[in-house]
């Protein structure tokens, strides 16, 4: 099978793999809004203690170890292997037992049927070539009834105004050409997809900055920049064994 990979996608999170932990440096805003993530998907999610999660497209494992700090049962994959490294060695300080796996969601997908209670994949969508495999391969790893927590970029204007040039040209808070603003995923697209999965939208929320404040929130007021989107694979008598 071919994998859905961008191998300059690969190397670009190779490259910054060493900074992923630093609060102030190319992650930054993922350090910022982190919290309003796993908000979100104790929500959606009802509950993460004790439930079986996935992690897919784990990163450096941020949200991983928030998850596992907040009770869940933590598998997370990925395919930068220098990002799983440095995934591993904070987890291992951090105490946390996590099993990061260095494997795409589509080949883990085949043998991982209906085994988690939550998926998420969060800021990954936009990295990929076909994020419609991966939303398939979500749908078809977590159980029937359990919930699948995505997030990324929409494609408008605004989000490619404050989404690329002010991240990474004026602000500076991630790398300039972490970005294609041509790989940004419109909601109703997104649902199309999921869809197409056999999810059924529970909800979804954007995540605007207050520059004022310097800080992140979460409103369903629009979802024009960063959006979050819970889902839920509905209930059905035939379950994989």
């Amino acid at each position: 099978m071919q994998q859905n990979v961008d191998p300059a996608e690969i190397e670009k999170f190779n490259a910054m793999a060493s900074r992923w932990w630093d609060p102030d440096g190319d992650f930054k805003p993922l350090h910022l809004i982190n919290p309003l993530r796993l908000q979100f998907i104790e929500q959606h999610g009802l509950g993460v203690a004790g439930r079986k999660v996935l992690d897919v497209g784990c990163g450096g494992g941020l949200l991983s170890e928030a998850l596992a700090q907040a009770g869940a049962q933590i598998t997370g994959i990925d395919m930068s292997p220098d990002a799983l490294s440095v995934a591993r060695l904070h987890a291992l300080d951090s105490e946390l037992t996590i099993d990061y796996q260095q494997t795409t969601a589509e080949e883990f997908a085949e043998t991982h049927a209906n085994q988690f209670d939550i998926v998420t994949c969060l800021e990954m969508l936009e990295h990929v070539p076909e994020p419609l495999t991966v939303i398939a391969a979500c749908a078809h790893m977590v159980k029937p009834g359990g919930r699948i927590i995505f997030s990324t970029l929409n494609r408008t204007l605004k989000a490619k105004l404050l989404g690329v040039y002010a991240a990474e040209y004026v602000l500076r808070w991630v790398p300039q050409g972490t970005h294609d603003a041509k790989k940004f995923i419109r909601p109703a697209e997104l649902m199309d997809m999921a869809n197409a999965a056999g999810l059924r939208e529970l909800a979804a929320t954007g995540i605007h900055y207050n520059p004022i404040l310097n800080q992140f929130f979460i409103s369903d007021r629009n979802l024009d920049v960063n959006y979050l989107v819970a889902c839920e694979r509905p209930a059905s008598e035939h379950t994989d064994k």
